[in-house]
């Protein structure tokens, strides 16, 4: 198979991770099924597709006629075996290992033999879910970067037992969304959240210190270091609680103080306070 062969792709969740993968996929020509747990969660995948596209088109960056057209490509379905006829799946489900092992070894009974299934995931390792599968040789991390219609970047992430043509497939069928991608082995964190971790709980640290207000970080690293937000407006379009979760997992496998969360970023995920997601992180929105 060709990555020109890839024509009808499966994504497993529609949040926001996965309906900026939809979008990026339909916006390349491809036709896309999403699958939610409920109705209800597919109709918010639908609204959250549709809400992105419209910004699209009123900042420019896409015609109508072209949103139309992109929207009409895409599908939902609350059932795992509506995946049985795509040439590629991209799993975005919640970061949670026992969840993920379970969806595939569902997809891989019910996707062709051929199929390469690939995880989304920023923290659990790939041969875990390669192992679940039952095809560990077709099973690759694509790794794709919030929000995925804007971003750039994919890492991919091999296995021990990820074949070289599955990753041959996964890069050229990655390139051909029109992002760039680097290689990484399949160890915890990769290479963005790896580096990201400690540089954000240092933030972090910096503002809980006294040191200097939140815009003042932010605009330091903007103006000092030409990054395109702040390490705390950053976490909050991550979501301060996804942020917990990864670096929990990182503190988790390599043991070092550096990874483990802050305690103020625990505390304001207790306090319901995710970042953009729920309207209130380290900024109101």
């Amino acid at each position: 198979m060709e990555a020109s062969d890839v024509r009808r792709v499966g994504v497993v969740g529609c949040g926001l991770m996965g309906s900026g993968i939809v979008e990026v996929v339909a916006r390349a020509g491809a036709r896309v099924t999403f699958v939610e747990g409920t109705e209800d969660l597919v109709s918010q995948g639908r609204a959250r597709i549709g809400g992105s596209v419209d910004r699209a088109v009123a900042g420019g960056r896409l015609q109508a006629g072209q949103a139309s057209t992109l929207l009409d490509r895409i599908e939902g379905s609350t059932r795992l075996e509506a995946l049985a006829g795509v040439d590629l799946v991209v799993e975005a489900a919640t970061e949670d290992r026992e969840a993920k092992a379970a969806i595939f070894a569902t997809l891989g009974t019910v996707t062709r033999p051929d199929v390469i299934l690939a995880s989304n995931t920023s923290s659990i390792p790939i041969g875990e879910l390669a192992t679940a599968s039952g095809r560990p040789d077709r099973v690759i991390g694509i790794h794709f970067f919030n929000p995925p219609p804007r971003m750039p970047l994919i890492e991919l992430i091999a296995a021990e037992t990820t074949s070289e043509d599955t990753f041959a497939l996964a890069k050229a069928w990655a390139e051909s969304l029109g992002k760039t991608t680097v290689r990484s082995k399949d160890v915890a964190g990769f290479i963005v959240n790896r580096l990201l971790i400690p540089y954000l709980n240092d933030a972090v640290s910096l503002l809980e210190g006294g040191v200097a207000t939140r815009e003042d970080i932010d605009t330091a690293i903007r103006l000092g270091l030409s990054h395109p937000m702040g390490p705390l407006a950053l976490a909050d379009l991550i979501g301060l609680d996804t942020v917990v979760h990864i670096a929990e997992v990182l503190h988790a496998a390599y043991g070092e103080e550096r990874y483990a969360p802050h305690p103020l970023l625990v505390r304001m995920v207790a306090d319901g306070k995710l970042g953009r997601k729920s309207g209130s992180g380290f900024y109101d929105y």
